[in-house]
């Protein structure tokens, strides 16, 4: 997710005002002829050590005693700026989860969402969206967002709600202080918990988990970036569900750079997370 937080300093976040203007949306993303170009050759001239070998990336580094490779299950995120995603070919090289970018604060559409979630569902890939939080909207109103623009829908992945400092927006730096950013996690999760029958899954970067205090919070499920090191270097004792490992990973069917995922368990416990935690 962090990906598209960079990527967002020349568009999103600047569309993401808090004018309360009516709802704004993003031209469309490229569409992609499926399949063309080959991306399997692209992923092999990407691989790189620790990496699992369906993928590549493309600024790879030496893991430490854990890689995330060590994993089995493992996924993507992305946004409008992978284009039309071929699942197909992404299913076969190892893609078991994707989450897409839907909303943004509490005016702001992605149109990779709408692109690419009924492909991912008839290619068999369980999908989710996720929602930027924005630091100059309300909670409450962020999550009302959400639920207008995005259905609830059986079988797919829990929300999540991605928390991160935005220093390159043009509209809005906002840093509030911890108890308030933590206040704003809980009103919106208590507001899409009860909407979708699921918890949304809190995805966070090192700074901003430890400049808030995020380890405060108790029972909270997390996707966790550490693309430098295993999350319990970044993140010690804390436990998680997810790991970001790569902002610069290398997919066949994906165009470009994409986030890749890991699922901190066995296929069994994947298999026991998808049963309880999909939407009902």
């Amino acid at each position: 997710m962090r990906a598209s937080g960079i990527v967002v300093v020349a568009f999103a976040l600047a569309v993401a005002g808090c004018s309360g203007q009516a709802p704004r949306q993003e031209p469309g993303a490229p569409r992609l002829a499926q399949g063309t170009p080959s991306t399997e050759t692209y992923v092999s001239s990407s691989r790189a050590p620790g990496i699992p070998k369906g993928f590549g990336d493309r600024d790879p580094h030496e893991w430490g005693a854990r890689s995330p490779d060590d994993y089995t299950v493992h996924g993507i995120d992305a946004s409008r700026y992978q284009g039309a995603i071929d699942w197909l070919p992404a299913r076969r090289a190892g893609v078991r989860f994707a989450w897409l970018k839907a909303t943004e604060g509490g005016d702001h559409l992605d149109p990779g969402y709408a692109l690419n979630a009924p492909a991912a569902r008839a290619a068999g890939v369980p999908v989710g969206a996720y929602h930027f939080f924005y630091f100059c909207r309300d909670a409450v109103e962020q999550a009302q967002w959400f639920i207008r623009n995005v259905p609830r829908r059986k079988g797919d992945l829990p929300p999540v709600l991605d928390m991160e400092w935005t220093p390159f927006s043009p509209t809005c730096t906002a840093r509030p202080e911890p108890a308030k950013v933590r206040a704003s996690i809980r009103d919106f999760s208590r507001i899409i918990t009860q909407h979708y029958g699921t918890r949304p899954v809190v995805y966070t970067t090192p700074e901003f988990y430890e400049q808030n205090g995020l380890g405060q919070m108790r029972g909270q499920e997390f996707f966790l970036r550490a693309v430098s090191a295993h999350p319990s270097e970044h993140y010690p004792g804390e436990r998680w569900s997810f790991w970001q490992y790569s902002g610069t990973g290398v997919v066949p069917g994906v165009a470009g750079k994409v986030d890749l995922n890991a699922f901190g368990g066995s296929l069994r416990d994947w298999q026991a997370w998808l049963a309880s935690r999909r939407q009902g």
